[in-house]
Parts: C-alpha cells; sequence; structure tokens
C-alpha cells in the first residue's frame, strides 16, 4: 500500500481537532519546501553568475 493510501485511510478515523493540525503541518512541510529550494536557488546564482556574467558569454548569446 502507497503512503498515500495508508495516510488517506487513517485520516477516517481521526477526530476534526487532529484533522487540523495534520492539515497544518502538512502546510508547514509545504512552505519549508520551498523556502529550502527557494535558499538553495539563491545560494547557488552567485556561483553561477560567474560563467553567466563573462565576456565570452555574452558574446555567445549575442545573435539570439
Amino acid at each position: 500500500m502507497l503512503h498515500k493510501e495508508i495516510l488517506l485511510k487513517e485520516l477516517e478515523n481521526v477526530s476534526e481537532p487532529i484533522l487540523a493540525e495534520v492539515l497544518d503541518f502538512i502546510r508547514f512541510l509545504k512552505a519549508k519546501t520551498a523556502q529550502e529550494k527557494f535558499s538553495s536557488a539563491l545560494l547557488s546564482e552567485s556561483a553561477l553568475a560567474k560563467d553567466w556574467l563573462r565576456q565570452e558569454e555574452d558574446d555567445a548569446w549575442a545573435d539570439l
């Protein structure tokens, strides 16, 4: 059985207050994941900029 199926089955027998907490936790995890992806992209930007901001790159893309 997949995790999603197991989770859905478990949720059938849970009270509303606990469901509210579960929903809040899921939203927290999604926001955390989005923030981690953004942070990773932001950190890599300075490393990649060293290559992007070279004259050779500008020359290579000048015809497009």
